[in-house]
């Protein structure tokens, strides 16, 4: 039925994979410690390579103090929905070198992967993008904006002041956010929920100075165990989050097993897995708390010394159905609650980040799963997500009567954040055919 397109896509996929590459060999990182002028040549490459392929109105979108976003538009015809199509060109810093098999930014081929800092998250999604629009020969069935973000991976912060300043620029009646993945390799997927996210450093005191931990140790506690102590009250005996009041809900365990969990998240032999419940749930709709980061002397340079103070990073994930706000409070009221031995603790507020719970009727959805389910040949897999994608809220805030669909070309083998970022190519063509057909169904 789509065999045009099919041919389309087969004949396009060596250009569009040419211009992922060249994406990911630009390194994007938009953290505050790398060079924003990367960012912006990144925005300017993707600007250039959409007008290549025949897209409008190619313009960089400013915000000050932000790192620019990249816009255009492909005219539908008349009475046609538009549907605003969304990927991220900024990418996470890849970490020493030597944790990677191959160079970060410099694409590499193995065993039908591609593998680079960015192969996956994002700019696979910009590239999903292009070939779909490619597919119609540049002018699909309907109308079509693209929105190319270059905050996504440091939390979107300036992502409100661009929905306001471009509201109208940016308004659809469908939009497909192109950051998420597949339930598995060869399982194409709709996302219907994503977990929120608070997180806070917290501060723990017990003396004025440092002191001789021999002279006093024994009677005076060090801020660093007593740190530890409140950390361990996070979590009960069996792992689940001790945080009062933060919710949870059972969902569809899918085919899940704790073997391929493990495999996917290089699970150690001896390591047990923590909490309660089916791993969807443990991994979609109940909250999960980590330790982000302790500072605290290196081993390398202790001293026989009681530390003063001793500070951490804790992050906790929200289940859908449950506000941020509040669970940001609850946080703070826990870490005040559980000071061991009278310790002093101050927490300072972080990240605050709605979770998402996604209707999945209607034309819109419709369509995408008809484009998967012809392009992969097995049925759409609906799935949570454990991780935040924060600024999905905003748009649901902004285009309160859209559809939101959340989609993506990544699977859990991908490792996206960490070395060896890579991308199932097969998938990659697949999503682009699927989302050519999409746009063909949905308009009719």
């Amino acid at each position: 039925m789509h065999n045009d397109l099919a041919a389309a896509v087969d004949s396009l996929f060596p250009t569009v994979r040419s211009e992922l590459e060249a994406m990911v060999r630009i390194p994007s990182v938009s953290a505050p410690a790398f060079d924003p002028a990367q960012v912006r040549r990144s925005a300017e490459h993707v600007a250039e390579t959409m007008g290549r392929y025949g897209i409008s109105d190619v313009q960089l979108l400013e915000v000050e103090g932000a790192h620019p976003a990249v816009y255009g538009r492909v005219p539908g015809p008349e009475g046609a929905p538009t549907v605003l199509l969304y990927a991220h060109h900024d990418v996470q810093p890849p970490g020493p070198d030597d944790i990677w098999t191959t160079a970060p930014f410099e694409p590499v081929e193995r065993d039908g992967r591609l593998y680079g800092r960015g192969s996956s998250d994002d700019k696979a999604g910009l590239a999903v993008h292009l070939g779909a629009i490619a597919a119609h020969g540049g002018r699909p069935p309907v109308g079509v904006k693209l929105f190319i973000e270059g905050e996504e991976e440091i939390g979107s912060v300036h992502l409100p002041e661009f929905l306001a300043r471009y509201h109208d620029l940016l308004s659809a009646d469908v939009y497909v956010i192109a950051d998420s993945g597949n339930w598995r390799v060869g399982a194409p997927t709709l996302t219907t929920s994503l977990r929120g996210l608070v997180d806070c450093v917290v501060e723990v005191r017990t003396l004025d100075k440092g002191v001789h931990s021999g002279q006093f140790g024994g009677a005076v506690p060090d801020a660093l165990t007593a740190l530890c102590r409140l950390l361990a009250t996070l979590h009960d005996d069996a792992g689940d989050v001790a945080i009062e009041g933060l919710g949870g809900y059972t969902t569809d365990p899918l085919d899940l097993t704790e073997v391929e969990l493990r495999l996917q998240a290089g699970v150690l032999p001896g390591t047990e897995l923590i909490g309660t419940g089916t791993l969807t749930e443990r991994t979609w709709t109940r909250a999960a708390c980590s330790v982000l980061a302790i500072d605290s002397p290196p081993v390398s340079e202790a001293i026989n010394q009681l530390l003063p103070s001793a500070r951490a990073k804790v992050s906790v994930r929200i289940p859908p159905g449950t506000d941020a706000a509040a669970a940001m409070d609850a946080l703070v009221a826990h870490l005040e609650a559980n000071a061991p031995w009278g310790a002093e603790v101050i927490v300072t507020r972080g990240t605050t980040g709605s979770a998402i719970a996604l209707a999945t009727d209607g034309a819109a959805f419709d369509a995408w799963r008809a484009g998967f389910e012809a392009a992969w040949g097995t049925p759409t897999v609906e799935m949570g997500v454990g991780g935040s994608i924060p600024f999905v809220a905003e748009f649901q805030d902004a285009y309160p009567n859209a559809a939101m669909l959340l989609t993506g070309v990544a699977d859990p083998t991908s490792r996206a954040h960490g070395p060896d970022e890579s991308l199932d190519l097969a998938d990659f063509r697949n999503g682009m055919l699927a989302e050519a057909i999409a746009l063909r169904v949905l308009a009719g």
